[in-house]
């Protein structure tokens, strides 16, 4: 057993009130952590505590009996600590709205080692926490600001109800100034199409989520949460999102909006070790490789398979790369959501898909998004389950995705909407 191992296994036994045979001694515990773990920092979070909540083990209750579920249910006690493997998804968006310090905070209290900011510009090329330039309508209180609401590029249109025609409006962060954006408040992400004012719009909020934490919703430009996530002692993986405006946007182009993203980790002393920037576009993390490789060598190239209706993860001639070629490009790490890398063999058990065995093959490291982004599994699991969904009938059948993404596809991180659940996993499994 490793002195890892050890220390984990004490650590248990205190939580549960056992009386623990000193194999390492209290001291030789902490300079592990302290010393000869300081090189690698999946082992020092570890000494970092968790706290996962009551949802992993209400989706371990829901497995299938069975090995797996045997292996988790051992883990029911804890201690838990932060992990690497964990990556903080818009912060914690199944019960918090996305990109909020709120959210942040609970996804790095469930365990998570990195945190996300997804990366967007507003009208005076400041770069703010928002998963889509053009969200704030659904994601923010911004309609219920008159004086900025206006200037919203699409303005708010109520729906006709007797002809069926839905409520529309567009609010771009690229609408409005920094300072104006930082008087809105985040929401949990949701319209009601029917609404016949902007008040009734803000509430369309999944049932299956909650606004129980919605009351604060504090947004947060990019540099604000670079300085939160580096007090939280995380790793940081900035999203390049893509304009929904023509380039150059007031003077900036688009490789200089890529390189500001940089800039603004460099001014705030992060190493790049610590960043993980990503983006959908291969032109952004070739820029990055080209002109900072610190930071470009462990960029994620994000792939939904999306662009091409024919995309079949266990059929190479309708991907948009082969995985030699973005290696030969300075790739290091191919992200796909979570179906892309996954398939149903004649069995009907979830295993690899040759998209998945083709990375491994290139040599590129794999990072999967975004678990329990689908609510409830029932009658297939939805989107992100899409290959798979013969084998999806509950909840508890995501932990068993979770467990070949982990195992048999040897995926290095995976992005959670709810980062407790992946840490339990991670935990347990020694991750």
């Amino acid at each position: 057993m490793s002195k890892l191992a050890v220390c984990k296994l004490a650590a248990r036994q205190v939580a549960l009130g056992f009386a623990v045979i000193n194999l390492l001694g209290v001291a030789g515990c902490a300079t592990q952590s302290a010393t000869a773990d300081a090189a690698n920092s999946q082992q020092a979070n570890h000494g970092v505590a968790a706290q996962v909540g009551v949802r992993p083990l209400y989706l371990v209750d829901d497995l299938d009996d069975g090995a797996l579920k045997d292996k988790l249910q051992q883990c029911a006690a804890g201690p838990f600590y932060r992990s690497e493997f964990v990556i903080s998804h818009r912060g914690a968006p199944l019960q918090f709205p996305e990109h909020t310090k709120e959210g942040y905070l609970a996804g790095a209290r469930m365990g998570a080692g990195t945190l996300e900011c997804d990366v967007t510009f507003t009208k005076d090329n400041e770069l703010v926490c928002r998963h889509s330039q053009c969200d704030l309508a659904e994601t923010t209180d911004i309609l219920l600001h008159d004086d900025i609401a206006q200037q919203c590029r699409q303005p708010f249109s109520p729906a006709d109800l007797a002809s069926g025609k839905p409520a529309a409006v567009q609010c771009c962060t690229s609408d409005i100034t920094l300072a104006q954006f930082k008087q809105l408040k985040g929401k949990m992400e949701g319209a009601n199409p029917q609404a016949t004012t902007p008040a009734d719009y803000l509430a369309g909020t999944p049932a299956w989520r909650t606004e129980l934490y919605q009351q604060r919703g504090t947004l947060m430009s990019l540099d604000e949460s670079i300085a939160l996530f580096k007090q939280l002692g995380v790793k940081q993986t900035p999203e390049l999102k893509a304009p929904m405006v023509p380039m150059p946007f007031n003077g900036m182009t688009q490789q200089q909006y890529a390189q500001k993203l940089i800039d603004s980790y460099r001014k705030a002393g992060i190493s790049a070790s610590e960043v993980l920037p990503q983006s959908f576009s291969l032109a952004d993390v070739r820029y990055w490789i080209e002109h900072e490789p610190a930071f470009g060598q462990q960029a994620l190239f994000l792939d939904e398979g999306s662009n091409s209706e024919q995309f079949d993860p266990m059929l190479p001639s309708s991907w948009r790369w082969s995985m030699a070629e973005l290696k030969q490009q300075g790739v290091t790490t191919i992200a796909p959501a979570m179906w892309m890398l996954l398939t149903v063999n004649a069995d009907g058990e979830i295993v690899p898909s040759r998209y998945a065995l083709e990375a491994k093959k290139a040599g590129l490291k794999i990072v999967a998004w975004s678990f329990e982004r689908s609510g409830p599994l029932a009658n297939g699991g939805g989107w992100y389950y899409q290959s798979v969904q013969q084998a999806i009938h509950k909840d508890g059948d995501m932990l068993k995705v979770l467990d070949v993404l982990a195992k048999q596809v040897g995926v290095s991180a995976i992005f959670s909407d709810w980062p407790g659940t992946v840490t339990y996993y991670a935990n347990c499994m020694e991750l």
